[in-house]
């Protein structure tokens, strides 16, 4: 029954792998229905008003809104099917090589291990003097091959670095080496959350990482993975989603919305309140007007203040909207993000160039190759899951 796993599994990755399967397999297309899925644009921009007007009603002061934001978390974590994730603490397995010390920075390659058979692959920039405790900052990234190693994930975490944090750039599954499975595979939006969990979890088991200093931000769908991660896990200190925080649109790829995080009998709600539920932990989100966050000014950020209101934080919620551009992490997304991460982070930014703005000439963009942590001499472990079915399998999922 193992014929779908390539012969480089390990015999213990098969021993495991029974005993899950003897448990409860959950058949996708009976309980993810698409009548439970709010994907795409899902509302025009006109309704998605109309429904945040909705939204509001739900809630007149901080104990409603955190009763609305338990019943939102609960769902997120349902519908995500959280509970068929193995329950594993540490075990990271970290394999780091390829050290490259740069001008006032350290790139490394890294891969840590999400689960049993299941690996992140990304690189860690590090300050080229660090202290004994640094913040640090999740680097997830959107929707384009090979985009953790294209020159604005490099720049932007070599300025985080420069200016004093620990920046973990990670793949999105099915991108770059994250290649064990693709990316629209159906359980996409679970292992992206997980895989994020387990980078936070792993920058807090570092000795040399401030566990109150945790940052995250990434555009477009990184935005959306930074949105998720802080609505349900309280340890991300700072967030900053990129060109994604939309009243009316929910994510064009099932990693996004393919499983049912926006609505179910007890709740619907957008990826609005989700950045809004990182209340009164600082955010900033950035906008543009070429995509679906052009109406950010008047809708989205607008609520999200209303939320930060009822903590008395309303200084806390930052907005940043840049109507002459389009839907990337560009020099105005980063110069925006450099002193919000430097203020609530306590790093200096002071240490970048600046010249009637930031001057990211300092860092090197290496080539692709020189960022891989796979090649001959450092392979992917042998208990690799390999395809999409071995890993839906694995861990209890069937498609039919």
């Amino acid at each position: 029954m193992f014929s779908f796993l390539r012969s480089s599994v390990s015999l213990f990755s098969l021993f495991v792998l029974a005993s899950l399967m003897a448990k409860d397999v959950i058949v996708l297309s009976e309980a993810i229905p698409e009548s439970s899925l709010r994907q795409g644009h899902f509302w025009t921009p006109d309704e998605a008003n109309l429904e945040m007007k909705g939204f509001a009603r739900t809630w007149n002061d901080r104990a409603s809104w955190e009763q609305r934001t338990r019943v939102i978390r609960e769902g997120i974590l349902h519908g995500l099917h959280w509970d068929r994730m193995p329950k594993i603490k540490g075990g990271f397995r970290p394999i780091i090589h390829s050290r490259k010390e740069m001008d006032g920075y350290v790139v490394e390659n890294i891969a840590i291990r999400s689960f049993p058979g299941f690996y992140v692959t990304g690189n860690l920039y590090s300050p080229a003097n660090p202290k004994a405790k640094n913040p640090a900052i999740l680097n997830p990234h959107g929707h384009a091959t090979d985009k953790r190693v294209k020159e604005d994930v490099q720049k932007r975490c070599a300025a985080f670095a420069r200016m004093g944090a620990i920046a973990f750039a990670y793949d999105m599954v099915g991108y770059a080496e994250s290649t064990q499975v693709n990316h629209k595979m159906p359980i996409a939006a679970l292992l992206q959350a997980w895989n994020s969990t387990r980078v936070l979890e792993y920058l807090l088991s570092r000795p040399d990482v401030d566990p109150e200093m945790i940052g995250m931000t990434g555009g477009s769908g990184g935005g959306t993975q930074t949105f998720v991660l802080a609505a349900i896990d309280d340890r991300i200190a700072v967030s900053a989603p990129v060109v994604q925080v939309s009243a009316h649109f929910f994510g064009g790829c099932v990693c996004e919305s393919g499983m049912p995080i926006h609505q179910s009998e007890s709740y619907g709600t957008n990826n609005v309140e989700f950045a809004a539920m990182a209340a009164p932990r600082p955010l900033m989100i950035v906008s543009d007007g070429a995509d679906w966050t052009r109406n950010s000014p008047r809708i989205e950020y607008p609520y999200i203040q209303s939320v930060y209101a009822l903590f008395d934080a309303e200084h806390k919620a930052e907005h940043v909207h840049l109507h002459g551009e389009g839907h990337d992490y560009g020099y105005s997304k980063r110069s925006a993000v450099y002193p919000f991460f430097a203020f609530h982070l306590g790093l200096s930014y002071k240490k970048l160039p600046y010249d009637n703005g930031f001057d990211e000439s300092f860092v090197t963009v290496l080539p692709a190759e020189e960022l891989y942590v796979f090649d001959e001499e450092h392979q992917r472990p042998s208990d690799a899951l390999i395809g999409d079915e071995a890993v839906m399998e694995y861990l209890g999922f069937s498609e039919d």
